[in-house]
């Protein structure tokens, strides 16, 4: 095999060649299958190698491969908006289509920043985020997340974001407090930061539905985005759900804030858009947001070379249809129910497990060194690193972090299988996964 010139994430080795796909396995190139627990990063929605997704990818690259949107549309990003503004609760239904999840949250703090200028109101610049959020990595991604270890590097680059309490229950609920009590004490940090800041400066609230990749798989407590949504508006703070993660399907609705009864001004989506098939993202906004633009300037000040990409508008729209037409969102539920019982059952009483939690098929367990206090392992053991490592050798595939606790201290361990897992392989998940963690955890 050919190589040495691509810069891996880890420079000490080069990582195993995947060479092929099919349905839930990953396939390396000695002919090994590994089981895709977690679709890379809750991205293969659909599996690998699904062929109805294929074809239309061959089918539009054949027939346009690419077109600039200062110059055209094509009926791929057109039909892909239709449908994402169809299954969009409210009044969300304009879409603008970027090439990651990443780039989408970018584009959302621009139009929030754009929408207020169109309005008159100049002076609204502040965002305000979560500790333990993550909303990806280029610089304006990062710096509206709360993760520490991953904005520490890039600190003095970030611009100024201000950080509020998450909603993570397990963590950080009052003994005896009711979830209802709680949530509404997590989101009265942000109208108190909103009213230190001052009202009028503050342009956008940033939240991912159900917190990913810091804090595995925490779903908001029952009431908490309501109260949010409703500090936002007597503010006049836009909100903005991050569902690049959760969103597409993968708990169980369209939007994972559908089941919260919430409609943000927007979302940003990827991952399970595209299933991985090709690189897209989106931000959905509401009509009124568009219209503070239409009617203004009329243009928004902000693109990129691969907005509306047509190939990657016509795997999405492949992807979207297969969910549709397969009734997969009803499989999600059903899936993510069982898997929840079976983790449940395998490892609800474990004494290194603290929490099992999720919504549909995003479900994630925090390891703990103990469970009746919640303390996190020593981070200098890395043992959600070990959980990963064990796990690959015995051929499944799981995105583990680090930091759950406090952003320094903490482990968890993240599944996301597709959304057409089958009851079989659900068991061997959770069979394999038993095995990891038996050999790596010490009781």
């Amino acid at each position: 095999m050919a190589g040495g010139h691509v810069f891996h994430r880890s420079t000490g080795s080069r990582p195993p060649l995947a060479a092929g796909g099919d349905g839930i396995f990953l396939i390396d190139a000695d002919g090994r299958r590994y089981v895709d627990a977690c679709g890379g990063a809750a991205v293969s929605c659909l599996g690998h190698r699904h062929l109805a997704v294929v074809a239309a990818i061959a089918e539009q690259a054949a027939q346009l491969e690419y077109a600039h949107t200062g110059f055209f549309t094509t009926d791929a990003a057109e039909e892909l908006a239709t449908s994402i503004a169809e299954m969009c609760p409210g009044a969300l239904d304009r879409v603008w289509f970027t090439g990651s999840g990443s780039e989408a949250i970018e584009a959302a703090l621009k139009l929030a920043r754009q929408y207020h200028l169109e309005r008159g109101e100049t002076a609204r610049s502040r965002v305000i985020a979560r500790h333990l959020s993550y909303h990806g990595n280029t610089l304006g991604a990062l710096a509206a997340g709360g993760s520490a270890w991953r904005r520490a590097p890039y600190q003095p680059l970030l611009i100024d974001v201000s950080l509020v309490a998450p909603c993570f229950e397990y963590r950080f609920a009052e003994p005896g407090e009711s979830p209802e009590a709680y949530g509404q004490r997590a989101a009265d940090t942000l109208e108190q930061e909103i009213l230190e800041l001052g009202p009028e400066t503050v342009m956008a609230f940033v939240a991912e539905t159900v917190v990913g990749a810091t804090a595995g798989a925490v779903p908001p407590v029952p009431g908490y985005l309501k109260r949010v949504r409703e500090i936002c508006d007597r503010h006049g703070v836009l909100l903005i759900l991050d569902e690049v993660m959760s969103g597409s399907g993968r708990t169980g609705t369209f939007l994972a804030c559908e089941q919260d009864d919430v409609v943000p001004d927007m979302v940003t989506l990827g991952k399970g858009l595209g299933g991985g098939y090709q690189p897209i993202g989106a931000v959905v906004c509401t009509r009124a947001v568009y219209e503070a633009v239409a009617n203004g300037s009329g243009a928004l000040k902000h693109g990129q070379t691969y907005n509306a990409h047509p190939v990657g508008c016509a795997a999405a729209l492949a992807v979207q249809r297969v969910i549709r037409e397969e009734q997969l969102l009803d499989r999600v539920r059903q899936a993510g129910n069982r898997l929840a019982d079976l983790l449940n059952q395998r490892f609800g009483n474990h004494p290194n497990i603290g929490d099992i939690r999720g919504r549909g098929l995003l479900l994630a367990l925090e390891l703990v060194a103990d469970r009746s206090t919640k303390a996190p392992f020593d981070p200098a053991l890395t043992t959600h690193q070990r959980a990963k490592e064990d796990a690959f050798e015995r051929g499944l595939l799981i995105y583990p972090s680090g930091g759950t606790a406090d952003g320094r201290l903490g482990d968890h361990i993240l599944l996301a299988p597709p959304y057409n897992v089958t009851d079989g392989e659900l068991d061997m998940i959770v069979d394999l996964l038993g095995e990891t963690i038996d050999a790596v955890l010490p009781s």
